[in-house]
């Protein structure tokens, strides 16, 4: 559909003030009943030799010359790849505070230590299944808590922990027999290649 000598100034005095293709359509359909889609507009604007302002001015990464950005701080920092017991560690509600102290994580550990039976061995096993047939699983086996309480767990193919069936509904393990949970479940499946 072809535009009026007068449509196009229109457009190109909406570009001039700054106007994004989005409101350009919309003024398109309000002021000159033109229903024309965003690629439409994009191509009138193509053909009117028109240039969109941009919002933010583009920095050229090639000129050093320019001042670099300060570097991120810590808190700033996209958040690293975690390891598969991290991941777990946060599920089952043991996940370090990243802001606290190193003081106090010392402390968090040695307490967690303590809770853990003479020797620092636990009675929880863990077993890896051979095979693992759940749909969306990458690894998944048994586990029998000190307390007796057996469940079965996966591994999803985001490295996400879960159980599949709990032998005692709404169990949640000791903070002990989750660390060692994990710590068993980590070095089953790092034993087998994961």
């Amino acid at each position: 559909m072809p535009l009026t000598p007068e449509q196009k100034a229109a457009v190109a005095s909406w570009v001039a003030a700054g106007d994004n293709l989005s409101a350009v359509q919309k003024k398109l359909s309000e002021q000159f009943k033109l229903s024309l889609t965003y690629r439409d507009v994009r191509f009138l604007v193509d053909d009117l030799e028109l240039t969109l302002k941009d919002p933010a001015p583009k920095v050229d990464a090639s000129d050093v010359s320019k001042s670099q950005p300060a570097p991120k701080t810590a808190a700033e920092k996209p958040a690293e790849k975690k390891s598969l017991l991290d991941k777990a560690k946060e599920k089952l509600g043991l996940a370090k505070d990243d802001t606290a102290p190193a003081d106090e994580e010392v402390g968090e550990a040695a307490d967690l230590d303590e809770a853990l039976p003479p020797g620092g061995a636990s009675t929880l096993t863990v077993t890896v299944d051979k095979a693992t047939l759940i749909p969306g699983a990458i690894a998944s086996g048994s586990v029998t808590f000190s307390d007796g309480v057996t469940g079965n767990w996966m591994v999803d193919q985001y490295g996400r922990p879960g159980f599949t069936k709990v032998s005692q509904p709404g169990y949640r393990p000791s903070p002990a027999d989750a660390q060692a949970f994990m710590q068993e479940l980590s070095a089953a499946l790092q034993q087998r290649g994961f």
